[in-house]
């Protein structure tokens, strides 16, 4: 309403934020939270494995550095770039959610920046002073102390992050005792926390293992000792991902618990869920079946089996930040701000005045049957197009099609009487927050769509039309006291 709408009609919106998110999450979580203790944790072990004229068995110690070798490149340059998109991807799509959490999360997400400027100040340092490292004992030992520090202010970073994801799915008390510990403290934080941390462990760990059967020739001496090692650690935190899991399963709110069958896809892949579940059990046990399989028969591991357990076990990572993403709805900020970007306690003045009225980036006042199309198009585009496009992902047409036929004609006040009422069929859709003129005019421009077509340019296309009635001149002067004086112009000084 407040911003400009950024709009990918053949894609989704949201789509283009999860691609990226979900991309960082493999990374941050696979190759930062867990891989770097796990390299550190390998790195130890060369110094206690080597003999009394060595300061680390140095075979060893090669191996583990080309392994961390892999993860800085990732790191430090895709894992830096989608950290960044994140942020240009969301604020483009998602501006009034982005700043409500930066007003709510200001000093967390301040500190949270300190911390991942030292995190990137311990990883260059841990990578680039390997080698170096490597001249006397106290030097190595040093050197896995930052590691140790690398591994804690990774994770601290994560903390800090999840307790606004978890925020976003259930606000808690924050909604009635709006300060920063009661954003902090939200009922999702510890469970997501206590859940994500094992669970990049044993990501990293499957990760490592696929790592050694692919670099390690199988002669190697120390081939069988890295996958045993590996599959120590893939076994520690199989029970801790399974106990998070559980936990977070309990107190996650029953309306979100109900979004969980459409949650991956959309409403019609409900009738697949129970093969996902299915998946991602199947994922769970693969990687315990590698785990014990590297401990007690090392030599039996070969790269297809821990290809196909990488796979699952990145594939459950991804379906869980897909799933986390889709249940809060109707709500992008659990109670307080609905997926459409308005908030709740402002829809009664929206279903009684409109949402025209109050958008700075439209051109329509008053919808007359020459502009409804027009006025049906702008309403489409702040109250629908977050989640949905026109024609592509997610398509406004195809919904109805889905519900009416295919090339069948929309009957207008069919469509009136579900726009008005699709809360309370689909509960992981917010309520219409327009008035009845407005809402004639949505249901317009989507008959239209269906009969000539044609797709929805967003403003990097379009360009913006400025409200006459909200632009910064009219704001200004309806603020300033009914008996003071027009200020003198630049002319006039």
């Amino acid at each position: 309403m407040d911003f400009p709408m950024f709009h990918l009609d053949w894609l989704n919106d949201r789509f283009l934020i999860a691609i990226i998110a979900i991309l960082h999450v493999f990374i941050n979580h696979g190759l930062a939270v867990g891989f770097i203790p796990y390299i550190v944790w390998l790195e130890r072990k060369g110094v206690k494995m080597a003999s009394s004229n060595q300061i680390t068995d140095t075979q060893w110690d090669d191996i583990v550095y080309r392994k961390m070798k892999i993860a800085f490149i990732i790191t430090t340059s895709i894992g830096a770039m989608t950290g960044v998109g994140i942020w240009f991807s969301a604020a483009l799509i998602s501006p009034t959610s982005i700043g409500s959490l930066i007003r709510v999360f200001y000093w967390a997400w301040f500190i949270e920046w300190l911390v991942f400027v030292t995190e990137v100040v311990l990883i260059l340092i841990y990578f680039l002073t390997w080698k170096s490292s490597n001249k006397s004992l106290k030097s190595k030992l040093r050197h896995i102390n930052f590691g140790w520090f690398l591994a804690i202010f990774s994770w601290i970073t994560m903390a800090i992050i999840v307790a606004i994801l978890g925020f976003m799915m259930d606000p808690g008390n924050w909604n009635t005792d709006q300060n920063l510990l009661n954003g902090f403290t939200n009922p999702i934080y510890l469970p997501q926390l206590l859940f994500r941390t094992p669970v990049a462990m044993l990501v990293a760990g499957i990760f490592g293992m696929l790592l050694t059967s692919i670099m390690v020739s199988r002669k190697h001496q120390h081939r069988e000792s890295l996958l045993r090692h590996a599959g120590q650690w893939v076994l520690t935190m199989i029970p801790f991902a399974v106990l998070g899991a559980i936990y977070y399963w309990k107190v996650m709110p029953a309306a979100m618990k109900a979004n969980m069958s459409t949650a991956v896809g959309t409403i019609e892949f409900a009738q697949y869920y129970d093969l996902l579940r299915y998946f991602i059990i199947g994922a769970c046990s693969t990687a315990l079946v590698v785990g014990i399989l590297a401990v007690v028969k090392a030599s039996k591991i070969k790269t297809v089996y821990v290809f196909v357990a990488c796979l699952g076990v990145f594939g459950f990572l991804g379906i869980f930040e897909r799933v986390r993403e889709f249940i809060r709805k109707p709500y992008i900020i659990g109670g307080y701000m609905y997926s459409n970007l308005l908030r709740v306690e402002d829809y009664p003045l929206y279903q009684r005045d409109g949402i025209l009225k109050y958008a700075t980036y439209s051109a329509i006042e008053t919808i007359t049957e020459e502009n409804k199309l027009i006025a049906g198009k702008e309403v489409f585009m702040n109250t629908c197009s977050r989640c949905h496009t026109t024609q592509g992902v997610n398509g406004i047409t195809q919904v109805f099609e889905r519900m009416y036929g295919i090339n069948k004609p929309f009957e207008a006040n069919a469509m009136k009487v579900y726009i008005q009422n699709m809360h309370s069929a689909r509960t992981y859709m917010p309520p219409f927050p327009g008035n009845e003129e407005e809402l004639d005019a949505l249901v317009a421009y989507i008959k239209n769509l269906q009969i000539t077509g044609e797709t929805l340019e967003g403003v990097q296309g379009s360009g913006i039309a400025i409200s006459p009635h909200n632009n910064a001149k009219k704001v200004a002067e309806s603020r300033m006291p009914s008996n003071s004086t027009q200020a003198p112009s630049l002319s006039q000084k």
